[in-house]
């Protein structure tokens, strides 16, 4: 579905942000992007997404180049998740999740009944229905991150490309959001592409993984075979143990120790 070859990306050329970065998302995959602050997994997601293009490299959906859709055609089938939701005025929740309809509506063209309906239906998958009335602003971090879940669904129901989407909730709704996202992908089949610190998030919902350091591949492939120590110890300098949780059947990483690099 979501082809990258050789992408390069720079804002400075004397300062690539992503170099040779290759990767594949297949329809229904769960990936997950794992590496450290500066990595560049913030500017892949937007190039994935088509709101950067590369300087370099191709960057292809559905086997066509994303330069060939148009914004409004891309963004009704991939959506975006922020890693923070910023609002400049007072919004209700069933108004936030009204935004994801607007690249399906004509020019000057309000929403109708079908975006109502299309809207509810995202909120009720997203467990959020109850919330329909409330005022966006007076919600939880992990009630926040539902609705603003629930907006990319109603937007586009087949890719989402999630920015550090746990990174300021709390342990429960950490673990909410992780059951949300693996419902989502298995149940309804949306494809998603996480960019996350959160390990245990990533070997939870993801069934491949890519590492970034420094705008560069180290390690890709399934989570098993990439989230070891030695890639651990490549990618963040830490010494770290990786188990198979026996409850859960999901790995569990424990760190030990900062390494010198």
């Amino acid at each position: 579905m979501l082809h990258a070859a050789e992408i390069g990306f720079a804002y400075d050329p004397a300062r690539p942000v992503l170099s040779g970065v290759t990767l594949d998302v297949p329809a229904g995959a769960a990936v997950g992007v794992l590496g450290p602050n500066g990595s560049g997994k913030t500017t892949l997601l937007r190039i994935l997404a088509g709101t950067h293009r590369p300087t370099s490299g191709r960057m292809s959906f559905d086997g066509r180049p994303v330069e060939g859709y148009t914004r409004r055609a891309l963004a009704r089938r991939i959506a975006v998740v922020p890693q923070e939701t910023q609002l400049a005025f007072d919004y209700t929740v069933m108004e936030m999740v009204l935004m994801g309809r607007h690249p399906h509506l004509g020019v000057f063209e309000v929403e109708g009944p079908h975006d109502l309906a299309v809207a509810r239906e995202a909120l009720s998958a997203t467990g959020a229905a109850h919330l329909e009335e409330r005022d966006f602003a007076t919600l939880s971090g992990g009630e926040k991150q539902r609705v603003v879940i629930a907006a990319a669904l109603a937007q586009a129901t087949e890719v989402l490309l999630l920015d550090e989407p746990t990174s300021s909730l709390d342990l429960g709704a950490q673990l909410e959001i992780a059951h949300l996202l693996a419902d989502l992908n298995h149940t309804r089949g949306v494809t998603i592409v996480v960019s996350t610190h959160d390990l245990h998030l990533a070997a939870g919902i993801c069934r491949d993984l890519v590492m970034l350091r420094a705008g560069q591949v180290v390690a890709a492939g399934p989570t098993a075979e990439v989230l070891t120590s030695a890639h651990l110890r490549e990618l963040y300098g830490v010494d770290a143990e990786v188990h198979l949780h026996e409850g859960t059947g999901q790995l569990t990483v424990v760190p030990v120790r900062r390494t010198l690099q």
